[in-house]
């Protein structure tokens, strides 16, 4: 979940000037981060292993 400070944070790092598409692709790029970090803290993740095997199926 996305904080106050980290969105101020964010913002604080844009240039002077940027669009709301810019904004929200960082906003959105800082959630997905922070959902991802989560994830992995929850040991909701999947091994290179893993991967190679659904990449493998897709091939055949």
């Amino acid at each position: 979940m996305l904080t106050k400070d980290k969105v101020t944070n964010t913002i604080k790092s844009l240039p002077d000037s940027f669009t709301i598409d810019e904004l929200f692709d960082q906003l959105i790029f800082m959630e997905k981060v922070e959902e991802g970090y989560q994830q992995s803290e929850t040991g909701r993740v999947v091994s290179n292993e893993e991967v190679k095997m659904i990449i493998d199926k897709w091939s055949k």
